[in-house]
């Protein structure tokens, strides 16, 4: 053990309450499993207002729009997986399946797609019109084989219960929380929840939250620095990692933090970690904003998009657009990012919350990051960025406000979309999650064109005419890295998370929707009645009832 105080919570006496959690776990039953789902979904709501105003606080939010993000980001998506994993696992209570055979189609190559949006549980049809989602499942699967057999810790739970150590993301509030309950609910694990420094200002309404499943001693969280997660990684009572972060830190885990020991590990094939680890690490997230004739609504609603998904929580996410691809011989190319410009204007700078932004400012722009007075720092695009620096913007997450548009030589759409699904597969780091903007037009005549170049996109989540984050926030979908990376080049991440619809076998889950969305999407920064809306949708998860869809819908078509 340590000698410092940093290990003070990791004690022998929590490895004994966890250690009892590992024998106990395996014995509770699917029902009361159920039960403990909801009861956590009542506590969730009940903290839900203490939640939200501690994150304002640290996160320096000001406006109803950041407010609105953080409910959404945090309790919402945390009550909706919670609401549809209660009711997944009820069905299997009742000997029922969790995917009807009607959601199960086959594309024309013959494999085959699960539709896991809208969900009818939670009616996502009228709250959610137009937008869908369906995950691919590699060839030569079979609808018996859809779940593999992620049904079976939960049918036959291993006793005891293997101990998983999560370690939390620090920018957005329910991924520390969801990733520790899909350990513990979905794969029958017990967890020790390491919260990252940054966000471990949440421990105690988390506790509060998760009180009834870490009095039996079935998760606990911690807190402390990287010493106190290296302890808990290298205890020989941990089965298993899970890490939401960057790639540097996942390759320290699993290859030594020294560089030159670790590539020599890495040469050789021989990890200096010897557990299993799952992760969900950085992307450079693109978006392909296919040639065509847009009319002016269109181009201002996909600009919106795009500037929503660069200023959602100051840039600090993943799925934050760090490269928009164009066509240099598209005539509205300069119009497009007119409107892109303009709907960055309209939205107020935040302070950058998330510790060594400053210095990768510097690094990645070599140049001071312009911080205001008041402490904030606008956003910055780069347009016409040069296809031949070698800038780190290409390789590495920058993790701030800045996104770059770069512009390809491409005769016609057909070829533009080619090439730009090859630069994005080629140039850019990740594999999380890419944007396809085209008109309605090209995906009417070049379906097959487009279906071709979204199963080429060696990404995880290919999103049509909407934000990746949107995959993030549905949680039925699975949510990672494109499928059979490894440890040698992890880009961003193994495995997955969410996935309430236990999909095993998959390829990549494929969101789509319309140039314009209707009503206005809470997630934009304009919308006028977006903090309403936000409380109304987890008042509704929390205890869904069509009661409560005639205010929350009228209240969504105000803003």
């Amino acid at each position: 053990m340590l000698n410092d105080n940093k290990s003070s919570e990791i004690d022998c006496c929590k490895w004994v309450n966890i250690q009892n959690g590992a024998q106990s776990w395996p014995l509770v039953g699917l029902d009361k499993r159920v039960h403990l789902l909801r009861e956590i979904r009542n506590l969730l709501h009940r903290n839900s207002r203490e939640w939200i105003e501690i994150c304002s606080q640290a996160k320096s939010l000001t406006t109803q729009a950041q407010r609105s993000e953080e409910i959404l980001a945090g309790p919402v998506g945390v009550s909706r997986y919670l609401t549809i994993l209660s009711s997944n696992l009820e069905k299997l209570v009742n000997k029922e399946a969790i995917s009807s055979d009607r959601s199960i189609t086959s594309l024309s190559s013959g494999k085959l797609q699960v539709n896991v949006f809208p969900v009818s549980q939670v009616m996502d049809q009228l709250l959610f019109p137009g937008l869908k989602a369906a995950v691919w499942i590699k060839p030569d699967i079979s609808r018996d084989q859809i779940h593999g057999d992620l049904l079976e810790p939960i049918l036959d739970p291993p006793n005891p219960a293997p101990v998983s150590v999560v370690l939390g993301a620090g920018n957005v509030s329910a991924i520390p929380l969801t990733d520790a309950l899909a350990k513990l609910f979905q794969e029958s694990h017990v967890v020790l929840l390491k919260l990252n420094p940054v966000n471990e200002y949440l421990k105690d309404v988390f506790e509060k939250i998760l009180a009834p499943v870490i009095t039996p001693g079935w998760m606990k969280i911690v807190t402390g620095d990287a010493a106190v997660g290296k302890e808990l990684i290298e205890s020989p009572l941990t089965n298993s990692i899970h890490i939401t972060g960057s790639q540097q830190s996942h390759d320290a885990i699993v290859w030594g933090s020294d560089l030159s020991q670790a590539s020599e590990r890495k040469a050789n094939g021989t990890p200096l970690l010897e557990k299993p680890i799952t992760s969900e690490l950085g992307n450079v997230s693109p978006w392909i904003i296919v040639p065509g004739k847009y009319s002016s609504r269109e181009l201002r609603m996909q600009a919106m998009n795009i500037a929503a998904s660069l200023t959602n929580n100051a840039g600090f996410n993943c799925v934050t657009t760090r490269v928009i691809v164009t066509s240099r011989s598209w005539p509205q190319r300069s119009q497009f990012l007119t409107e892109l410009r303009q709907s960055l204007k309209q939205i107020p700078a935040r302070v950058p919350y998330y510790p060594g932004s400053a210095e990768r400012y510097q690094s990645f722009l070599n140049g001071p990051a312009p911080i205001a007075e008041d402490g904030t720092l606008e956003w910055r695009l780069l347009e016409d960025y040069p296809l031949d620096n070698e800038s780190r913007l290409f390789s590495e997450e920058s993790f701030l406000p800045v996104s770059i548009e770069v512009a390809l030589n491409s005769e016609t759409a057909e070829r533009f979309l080619h090439s730009a699904v090859e630069f994005c597969n080629e140039g850019l780091y990740g594999t999380l999650s890419v944007a396809i903007t085209c008109t309605n037009r090209f995906r009417k005549e070049h379906r097959k064109l487009l279906f071709e170049q979204v199963d080429h996109l060696n990404y995880g989540s290919v999103c049509i005419n909407q934000w990746p984050g949107l995959v993030y926030g549905l949680m039925t979908p699975p949510w990672g890295g494109a499928p059979d990376t490894n440890l040698n080049d992890v880009q961003s991440g193994q495995g997955c998370v969410h996935n309430l619809f236990f999909l095993d076998n998959y390829e990549k889950t494929l969101f789509s929707g319309p140039l314009c969305n209707f009503p206005k999407p809470v997630w934009f920064a304009n919308h006028s009645r977006s903090e309403d809306v936000a409380w109304k949708l987890l008042d509704y998860y929390c205890g869904p009832s069509v009661l409560k869809l005639p205010g929350l819908i009228a209240t969504a078509l105000l803003g």
